[in-house]
């Protein structure tokens, strides 16, 4: 097997656990974890899981002008984030989620604008306008409750802040992943990320009854700890070696639907007309927004 089918399949297997990480993760929420808790388990499962293999990983210092701007993409990639995602989570549903958390590419375009002044086409702004309407129709015209879900609005909202961050995230570590191995950056950033969600997320870890948890909800907590947050970013960290980034980034169509297939068919949410509708807009409207122009005929 060559090494572009395995970064293929590596990047389609994170695809594939982001999908299934909606509904596997509320499984748990907020019956045994709380969703700030989760945060905690997450970053230092994470993170002690880095430690560990560092012995067999190259070895970085990071620069002393680069701690600022890591300090940053901490609190905006593993932090506000995660947070925000999570509750969100609680808040709504594994459909709502899969869809929203797709409108990052929308984000990071729009924020390129405004931050860094980058050209956007017509096409482009089409794809945002689109992505946007889709995302507010699931806001504020989504208005059911049950299927544990107390405040669908609000967890959209949440969501849309959780792609927010990670767009800016996405900006600002640009420089820093083009300077230092991913393995020795992800190691210090959920370290940095352990320090900084302790205070806002230790009282709900100390909250979890880890006695009343069955076998499955640890399960599913494993799952999140060694598979969404350690497994996929060593899978995409191999995929982009042997793959172009917009290569990869592609890969964020099959989400929305790995995640609403095994939503519906685990009898965890409902797929309806707004669903479907609000997907449609987004997916094609990050189409739109991620779509790279033609290149013009060179000169003569």
């Amino acid at each position: 097997m060559s090494k572009r089918t395995l970064a293929i399949l590596a990047a389609l297997t994170a695809t594939t656990i982001y999908g299934l990480n909606h509904t596997i993760a509320k499984s748990v929420m907020p019956h045994y974890v709380q969703p700030f808790g989760f945060i905690l388990l997450r970053v230092s499962g994470a993170a002690a899981l880095l430690w560990a293999i560092a012995p067999f990983g190259p070895r970085q210092r990071i620069e002393k002008r680069d701690w600022g701007r890591l300090l940053l993409c901490a609190v905006f990639g593993m932090v506000i984030n995660m947070l925000a995602f999570f509750k969100g989570l609680q808040l709504s549903t594994p459909v709502n989620s899969s869809v929203l958390v797709t409108t990052t590419p929308i984000i990071v375009v729009a924020f390129s604008f405004f931050l860094i002044r980058e050209k956007v086409t017509w096409v482009k702004a089409l794809g945002i306008a689109l992505g946007m309407a889709g995302a507010l129709a699931l806001i504020f015209m989504n208005k059911a409750e049950g299927l544990n879900a107390p405040n669908i609005p609000m967890g959209n909202v949440l969501f849309v802040v959780n792609a927010t961050f990670y767009g800016l995230y996405l900006i600002v570590a640009k420089k820093l992943i083009e300077k230092y191995h991913p393995l020795v950056l992800l190691r210090w950033l959920f370290t940095v990320a352990v320090v900084i969600n302790l205070p806002l997320t230790l009282p709900e870890v100390l909250e979890i009854p880890w006695r009343e948890i069955p076998a499955q909800g640890f399960g599913a907590i494993a799952f999140v700890i060694v598979g969404t947050t350690f497994m996929t970013y060593l899978c995409n960290a191999y995929a982009l070696t042997q793959l172009k980034a917009s290569t990869v980034s592609a890969f964020i169509y099959a989400q929305p639907v790995i995640g609403i297939a095994f939503a519906v068919l685990s009898g965890q949410d409902q797929f309806g007309l707004l669903n479907a509708l609000a997907t449609f807009l987004v997916l094609a409207g990050v189409y739109l927004a991620s779509r790279k122009p033609k290149p013009g005929p060179s000169a003569a």
